[in-house]
């Protein structure tokens, strides 16, 4: 993924030079194969290119267009053949990602953006109007951050420049820490008050000071698509996966895929040797990567990823996780981590990870986030019954009532008032223990945040979109905010991407009946269908993967003195976001086995950490306590220079 930065004084002053050349070396790790920048009145941007695709090595950015406006790009640009057709003779299939979009945006101006399919984060700079324009795709696949005051706006796709290179000691934006508490963040925040990240599928525009947002895309409730049989659907979801997963495949290097022996994982590695066996992959290799942890008494996944290994006539690597664990208090010595979910120590895992992606030259691993939530990996019958109830379609809800209550073996009656629960507000909609926020959780925090944390509590409306339509938006919501808290090492550097997430198949999934994606005893049924003779039998056939992992409990208990020692003078405690001893049962109640939200306790137990580590490295405000030392920094320097580094 290639790095964008940018800043914008308002008053017209140059940049600091030596501001910049400290963005620099913060930046150029991220982007080792050129670098291109842009100066203008009061205004610097830089570009660094990190390469994945043939195309991409020659891309020159920021690349201005004819009425003066400069674009500045990170991304894979999918349906490039469709635009070039569409622009005419201006491009060739040769032509760079940026190119094809400059293009575009000549033709279309702001229009263009929802023609652009694939990961992506745009801005914008009219030096004529003095606007500034951010952008990102519609799932948010690539980051692109900006901080704005009276005197400044800077922007980039990494943290690093807008925390670290500030004036100033970054406020906590106590929002973000609410959804970290509760699920997963709003995708437009950060740790950061002042520090926002652009909207998935929106725009942001900056002028004179102040920036306004709107949605350039967004998915249609109003499409339906209606077959009379299910070969059709079959036929027309397999043909979208397989593009999808073609469009990822383009790159200059070998690609290396997850394979973890569930059906996600195995459907994107054989649909890919399909591809690159027939020649219509332009990749010259796909290898595989599978993680195992043999302390694990539950785990089963080594049949299910040699029989795919088996097919494809070749081996993967196997990486071993448990055989060490980093602490889940301590952050390296040498680094920063600017979000509670940065990496921490290496690991062996991580560290053979690495190896492999160095050693072989990989810069694009293909992962299957959004597989489970789109197609029926949780066979639950509520978004299609609820639909058939709004829709009173009432012969064919007491038919698929019926028949999911014989499947799951539940009442009737007890499945239909299931239905109509998910219509009432939030406290009466709050009864499921996902739900219902941690017990050690400040109560006064809990009731101001209550949106953030209890996010899964979200109620289905009556009115507008149907149900099942309702339900599908929810769970891209829920994938937008998990995707906004992964955090890359710069070193190795590489590109995730998501074939189960391509815009074209997302969009035929919503748009179908609910029963097509999950029936009664067929979980997954369409993926399922579709991939029949595709994925070997054994991995299609098997039962829902899915194992509690003892790890976490393992390291809580092994951690267990110096957990409790940490719940003493909590700065989430200080804070108003936990109640300290109530956190110190809830270890010990871990501890002893006792049923214990496990997900929320170690993201009490990272926020814990990474706030002392912020406030320690002296780039989070916090409030002083008799514990805070006003010079911290001081007694832990960065080793080159302060880490902000420059005149602003």
């Amino acid at each position: 993924m290639s790095v964008q930065f940018g800043r914008w004084n308002l008053n017209e002053e140059p940049v600091s030079q030596r501001y910049l050349e400290s963005v620099e070396s913060l930046i150029r790790p991220y982007g080792p194969d050129g670098e291109g920048s842009y100066a203008g009145v009061g205004i610097e941007i830089r570009h660094r290119l990190f390469a994945t695709t043939p195309e991409s090595f020659r891309e020159r950015e920021p690349l201005q267009v004819s009425n003066g406006d400069v674009l500045t790009w990170d991304g894979r640009l999918d349906n490039r053949t469709e635009l070039i057709r569409e622009l005419a003779n201006r491009l060739s299939q040769d032509s760079s990602d940026i190119e094809i979009v400059a293009a575009a945006y000549e033709r279309w101006k702001l229009d263009c953006l929802a023609k652009l399919l694939g990961d992506w984060a745009l801005s914008i700079w009219s030096p004529r109007d003095r606007l500034l324009t951010f952008a990102r795709d519609f799932v948010g696949a690539r980051a692109l951050y900006y901080a704005l005051d009276r005197e400044r706006v800077t922007w980039s796709t990494v943290l690093e420049p807008l925390v670290l290179l500030g004036d100033k000691t970054q406020p906590l934006d106590h929002q973000y820490v609410a959804g970290w508490l509760g699920l997963f963040p709003a995708a437009d925040r950060t740790p950061y008050r002042n520090v926002r990240s652009v909207p998935p599928g929106s725009l942001v525009t900056v002028s004179r000071g102040c920036a306004t947002i709107r949605r350039y895309w967004d998915f249609n409730p109003r499409i339906e698509t209606r077959y009379r049989s299910d070969a059709e659907y079959e036929e027309h979801f397999s043909t979208l996966f397989f593009i999808s997963v073609s469009r990822r495949l383009r790159s200059a290097a070998p690609v290396l895929a997850e394979l973890s022996g569930g059906v996600d994982s195995s459907a994107i590695v054989c649909v890919a040797d399909r591809l690159i066996e027939n020649g219509n992959a332009r990749v010259s290799r796909l290898d595989t990567v599978s993680y195992f942890d043999q302390r694990e008494p539950h785990w089963d996944e080594e049949p299910y990823v040699a029989s795919v290994e088996a097919k494809r006539g070749r081996q993967g690597w196997h990486i071993e996780v448990g055989a060490d664990q980093p602490s889940l208090i301590d952050y390296p010595s040498d680094s920063f981590a600017l979000t509670p979910g940065a990496p921490g120590n290496w690991t062996s895992g991580a560290r053979q990870f690495a190896d492999c992606l160095s050693r072989e030259g990989i810069r694009v691993l293909l992962t299957g986030i959004g597989g489970d939530e789109f197609t029926g990996g949780v066979p639950t019958p509520i978004p299609e019954l609820a639909t058939l109830f709004v829709r009173l379609q009432l012969p064919s809800l007491l038919r698929q009532t019926r028949a999911w209550a014989l499947s799951r073996r539940k009442p009737i009656l007890g499945l239909a008032a299931e239905t109509l629960r998910t219509f009432l507000p939030w406290p009466f909609f709050a009864g499921s223990k996902q739900a219902q926020p941690a017990s050690w959780l400040a109560p006064s925090f809990v009731k101001r945040y209550r949106n953030e944390i209890s996010v899964l509590a979200t109620g289905t409306k009556l009115t507008g979109p149907r149900p099942d339509f309702q339900a599908n938006l929810f769970a891209l919501g829920i994938i937008r905010r998990q995707l906004a808290c992964h955090v890359d090492r710069p070193e190795p550097h590489y590109e995730r991407r998501y074939p189960f997430l391509d815009r074209d198949v997302l969009e035929f999934l919503f748009s179908i009946p609910r029963e097509q994606v999950v029936r009664p005893g067929q979980r997954r049924s369409l993926l399922l269908r579709s991939l029949a003779g595709i994925v070997p039998r054994e991995v299609l056939d098997r039962k829902r993967k899915s194992f509690a992992s003892r790890a976490p409990l393992a390291a809580i208990e092994q951690e267990l003195p110096a957990l409790l020692a940490l719940s003493h003078g909590m700065r989430s405690a200080t804070l108003g976001f936990v109640r300290a001893e109530a956190f110190r049962e809830a270890l010990i109640a871990a501890k002893q086995g006792q049923e214990v939200p496990i997900i929320p306790l170690l993201r009490t137990i990272a926020l814990e950490s990474w706030l002392r580590h912020a406030e320690q490295e002296n780039y989070l405000e916090l409030p002083l306590t008799s514990s805070s030392r006003p010079n911290a920094h001081a007694a832990n320097p960065i080793p080159a220079q302060d880490h902000r580094g420059a005149e602003i």
